[in-house]
């Protein structure tokens, strides 16, 4: 490691991104989005249509299976105001995302909550709404404060509904808080990826927009595999740097789900390039990496999680991916696990060096964020040179904006490999 990115000032991650450059709405196709190409300093550019024609053929690309949740729920109060649950996510007594929204009649969630000032604790909120010619009654009940969020008790008439859908009927889709307009229909499909399998994000894995069931026809063709895993994107990943360093900024945890299949999928692929199409495909694969080297020195612990700056303080010992994917795959073995379920909080940043990953399908990301820091991470100092040609050559940023496919520099990137 070059420097260790607590040192690191968010103020030399910015850039200026006026109003018009934001995509307020998707474009009609999903896969006519603009698509720079970046690969050791040279910058192309085609459009998503034709991007399997920029991926070697064998490759393996991984995608974020994750489903976004209508986590919007709107109360009216008897005397008139309005008050706005977001779901973000479940209370600490459900062992997993999956688990929680399959609660039936009741559940506990962590919420952040608009007009929170008007609601008192014990206070019960009731909405009702019509689906399928029943009446569904939620109720919201204000249990506690916590720092960051507040704890909610939701409720619900008919009682076999399961959470999932319940959301699904009476919530709103989460659209980010740049995206300065209501939701609208066109939203619950657009706002969804196309291979959209696990319920509960409050956000779009945003790269996974632009792809169609013809380039997946195209990257079949080119004998491109593909594997999917699961990170749950929580609201944290619209949170502003705002501390002067990033030591003081705390990342959110994410609830994470790949298979025993997929593991053994990338570690089958070491040899081709494997490019994670998202952020959060990339913080899963890369997680992988990290919760393998603790099963090396913690063969017998039962519960793997990782924090934001295990990659930078855990010793440095020069340990192969391949090594690492073998011992996880040996630890989930020995614990009778078929999937690996568990939480990341990695940061990656300016002095990480890849591990797993050799390219990144991605948007354009906002100032002062933790995305932009990922994206430096893997482009070194050509970061300002791909979002200046963005700027200057018309690309529509942020998640219904274009994209890009950046091959990770190999300054950035771990010699060893898999």
């Amino acid at each position: 490691m070059n420097m260790h990115p607590k040192s690191i000032s968010i103020k030399d991650y910015t850039y200026d991104l006026p109003e018009e450059k934001i995509a307020h709405y998707p474009l009609d196709r999903r896969d006519a989005s603009k698509l720079l190409i970046y690969n050791e300093g040279k910058i192309t550019e085609d459009v998503y249509h034709h991007i399997a024609a920029h991926i070697p053929p064998n490759s393996l690309v991984v995608f974020n299976n994750t489903r976004v949740v209508e986590a919007r729920l709107l109360f009216q109060k008897p005397t008139g105001g309005t008050i706005e649950i977001f779901c973000l996510e479940p209370h600490e007594q459900y062992s997993d995302i999956a688990t929680a929204m399959l609660q039936q009649e009741r559940v506990l969630w962590k919420c952040l909550v608009g007009g929170a000032s008007k609601w008192k604790r014990g206070q019960v909120l009731e909405k009702k709404s019509a689906s399928s010619g029943k009446e569904i009654i939620l109720r919201g009940k204000y249990i506690e404060k916590r720092p960051g969020c507040f704890i909610i008790e939701l409720s619900w008439t008919p009682a076999d509904l399961s959470f999932a859908e319940l959301l699904h009927r009476t919530g709103a889709v989460p659209l980010p808080p740049y995206i300065s307009r209501k939701p609208e229909a066109n939203d619950a499909e657009r706002y969804q990826t196309i291979y959209a399998q696990s319920e509960g994000s409050v956000a779009a894995p945003t790269a996974g927009l632009h792809f169609t069931k013809a380039i997946f026809e195209k990257l079949a063709e080119k004998k491109i595999q593909t594997a999917y895993v699961t990170l749950h994107v929580g609201a944290g990943t619209f949170k502003p740097v705002k501390s002067d360093t990033m030591e003081e900024h705390e990342m959110h945890a994410e609830f994470m789900d790949v298979s025993r299949k997929t593991i053994e999928t990338i570690l089958e692929n070491g040899n081709n390039k494997i490019i994670a199409t998202g952020t959060t495909s990339l913080r899963t694969i890369e997680s992988l990496y990290w919760l393998g080297r603790k099963t090396m020195f913690s063969p017998n612990h039962p519960d793997l999680q990782l924090s934001q700056w295990d990659p930078y303080d855990l010793p440095v010992k020069n340990i192969p991916a391949a090594a690492a994917l073998e011992s996880l795959l040996d630890w989930m073995e020995k614990n009778n696990e078929e999937r690996l379920i568990t939480k990341t909080r990695i940061i990656i940043a300016p002095g990480y060096r890849a591990k797993i990953a050799s390219g990144l399908i991605t948007n354009f990301h906002q100032p002062n964020s933790t995305l932009l820091l990922l994206v430096a991470a893997l482009t070194g100092n050509d970061w300002r040179k791909i979002y200046d040609y963005a700027l200057q050559n018309g690309f529509r940023f942020l998640s219904y904006g274009d994209g890009s496919l950046l091959w990770i520099h190999p300054s950035c990137r771990d010699s060893g490999g898999l």
